[in-house]
């Protein structure tokens, strides 16, 4: 009967360390996952001065046409709606960055799982809108 008190201890130390393990696992694929929404960002952020570029260049080619004798009203619409989407794009980046929180702070490694698993969905947006801006304005611009 003595080593029945051991059992107990045992039994909580063993589920400790199992515990612990899954804990640490949980926060190395939390820092892969990281690495992953950051690399999504990292892809587009040097575009953003090609997309404030381009939407000057919708914009001046769209005020260009509007000076004609008989403008391409269809167009210059287009050229407007282009530059809009571009601005949209760029301001997307910022807004997602201003609110991403690159510290796990008091939250555990589930809810920083969460946490990253939803900011791929919207860095994932983010850098799709700006492509898809970009290959419209390469697009409607010939560039």
């Amino acid at each position: 009967f003595s080593d029945m008190k051991f059992i107990p201890f045992y039994l909580v130390f063993g589920l400790f360390v199992f515990l612990q393990s899954c804990g640490n696992k949980q926060v190395e694929e939390n820092k892969l996952l990281r690495e992953k929404v950051i690399s999504i960002h990292d892809e587009v952020m040097p575009k953003m001065g090609q997309l404030k570029s381009f939407e000057k260049a919708a914009l001046q080619k769209a005020s260009e046409m509007n000076g004609l004798d008989d403008p391409d009203l269809e167009k210059i619409d287009s050229l407007k709606n282009l530059a809009v989407q571009l601005n949209q794009a760029y301001e997307g980046m910022f807004i997602w960055m201003r609110q991403y929180k690159n510290e796990d702070g008091d939250q555990t490694p589930e809810e920083v799982k969460v946490y990253l698993e939803e900011q791929m969905i919207l860095v994932t947006q983010v850098n799709e809108e700006i492509k898809e801006a970009l290959a419209n304005a390469n697009r409607l611009l010939g560039s």
